[in-house]
């Protein structure tokens, strides 16, 4: 049995608990010993970082200190899986840039707030991916600073209806990397809890989260 430390804290609004509790109830069902965590000082206990095999974080809008940064980038270079969606990997500590390297990008912008979006599969023989075609979400769609050497697996493109200078730029929404020797994958898709009602956006991020883990 695999084990899967699941953090959860930061900003209310994008609802760490429920969201975390959708996937910690379901990695449950797959063999995985889940261990839940409302504090980033899990990354500093050496003895917990490494036994486990997946890390799942919806943290957003927080500080991350040097021991704790030091636990968790020591993690993923030896192996560990990170994954996370929207705010809760990619906004989560805005002044540390090391760490938005090893995430792979940073939230910038939400124009319009929650909108209605097309989101389009461009990785179509990715297993992550397979089978799954362009959908609709109703929330917030990202602007995001990337780093091109992600492997994106699905974008979506700005109209310009609620932020002119961006009409017709296509912006990866989810993407998977290495880091060392771990993987982290990456979902810009969960707002709130409910934004995982959209069976594709709930079936990508369960397929990442599996595909990350050690």
């Amino acid at each position: 049995m695999r084990r899967a430390l699941v953090v959860h804290g930061g900003w209310d609004g994008h609802e760490p608990l429920a969201s975390t509790t959708i996937f910690a109830d379901w990695l449950a069902t797959q063999d995985f010993e889940v261990v839940r965590s409302d504090t980033l000082d899990s990354y500093a206990d050496a003895a917990l970082m490494g036994s486990v095999d997946l890390i799942v974080q919806c943290v957003t809008m927080s500080k991350i200190s040097k021991e704790q940064w030091q636990g968790l980038n020591a993690a993923v270079s030896a192996g560990v899986g990170l994954a996370g969606w929207h705010g809760g990997l990619c906004d989560s500590f805005r002044e540390h840039t090391e760490y938005q390297f090893m995430t792979g990008g940073q939230w910038v912008a939400h124009p319009g707030g929650i909108i209605d979006y097309r989101v389009d599969v461009t990785a179509w023989d990715d297993p992550i991916t397979a089978g799954i075609t362009g959908f609709h979400m109703q929330s917030e769609q990202y602007y995001m600073h990337t780093d091109p050497g992600n492997r994106v697996l699905a974008t979506t493109t700005f109209t310009g209806e609620h932020a002119p200078l961006a009409a017709g730029t296509v912006m990866p929404q989810v993407w998977k990397r290495r880091w060392g020797k771990g993987k982290v994958f990456y979902s810009a898709l969960g707002h709130v809890a409910k934004d995982f009602n959209v069976p594709e956006a709930r079936t990508i991020m369960q397929r990442g989260l599996l595909w990350a883990a050690r």
